[in-house]
């Protein structure tokens, strides 16, 4: 005859039997481990929405990049990129910039005013930087770096946000389990200390309700492992993407709209604006009327 306690292991489910069996110690660690899987799956649904869109967008966002070399034309454009970090970072800098160059202008002299070959708009960065009237200094342009800098660390936090959770679950998820385990297993020892009958069918009921928490604790680790494996390795290429990004945004900025003219020519030129100015306004004085004698 099959004993009672091998029957519900059978012909139920072994994780409802055990429980049921199960001390209030060891419900409230399955508890607590279902809440953090709860946890964790939600941050896993979410955060692979958040990159597969970031992908999709970033790509997008740098093939319109790619396609001019002024690094104001997106901004002027009106285009918007929206879940692309390094568009994030792009409108952050021209935005910048844009400030920079209405309120802390350079003015020079162009020195290339060519026509596009084909008529339409020029995507040479010599010919943008040569035709160029309206800078900004090399002071502007460290502002324009801070603001790249920040955008650049601000949105590689966001990217991670959330990613805590999983990490816990992946390290903390098999030691709660395995306190439930052994929490239960010891609670079982004493009641068959106490009962003084250390029989198996004794012994069963209680040894399977705390195992129970251990396989919990690696059912919610196990996902989140996968999980996090992934989304620590995409998140990398995508901040290293974005850096790389930045370096090579500044670097444009700096060809296209920084005045690097030597300290010589920008005295020269100074002193020209200010002589233009005195003899502009000499010439709107009106002259003395002349007094009859």
């Amino acid at each position: 005859m099959t004993p009672m306690f091998i029957h519900p292991m059978f012909a139920a489910n072994a994780a409802v039997y055990a429980i049921q069996n199960a001390t209030t110690e060891g419900k409230i660690t399955v508890l607590v481990l279902l809440i953090l899987s709860l946890f964790s799956w939600t941050i896993i649904i979410t955060k692979f929405r958040q990159l597969m869109i970031a992908r999709k967008a970033t790509k997008k966002f740098f093939a319109a990049y790619n396609s001019t070399r002024d690094p104001l034309d997106i901004q002027r454009k009106g285009e918007e990129f929206d879940g692309a970090p390094a568009y994030q970072l792009y409108i952050r800098g021209a935005d910048e910039l844009a400030y920079q160059l209405k309120n802390n202008p350079v003015q020079v002299q162009a020195i290339a005013r060519l026509i596009p070959p084909n008529g339409g708009e020029h995507t040479n960065t010599d010919y943008l930087a040569r035709s160029a009237e309206t800078k900004v200094s090399m002071a502007s342009f460290e502002a324009v770096k801070v603001i790249l800098e920040e955008a650049s660390g601000g949105e590689a936090m966001a990217l991670e946000k959330g990613m805590i959770v999983l990490s816990t679950a992946v390290a903390g998820g098999p030691f709660i389990g395995l306190l439930g385990t052994v929490w239960g297993v010891m609670s079982t020892f004493a009641g068959i200390a106490e009962s003084r009958a250390a029989t198996l069918t004794a012994m069963a009921p209680g040894v399977a309700a705390a195992l129970v928490a251990t396989v919990t604790g690696l059912l919610v680790a196990i996902p989140a492992m996968f999980a996090y494996n992934f989304m620590v390795t995409t998140i990398r290429a995508i901040t290293q993407e974005l850096d790389g990004f930045a370096s090579r945004y500044a670097n444009q900025i700096e060809h296209v709209y920084v005045d690097h003219r030597p300290l010589a020519e920008e005295i020269r030129n100074a002193n020209e604006v200010l002589a233009d100015r005195i003899v502009g306004a000499l010439k709107s004085e009106e002259p003395p009327a002349l007094v009859e004698r």
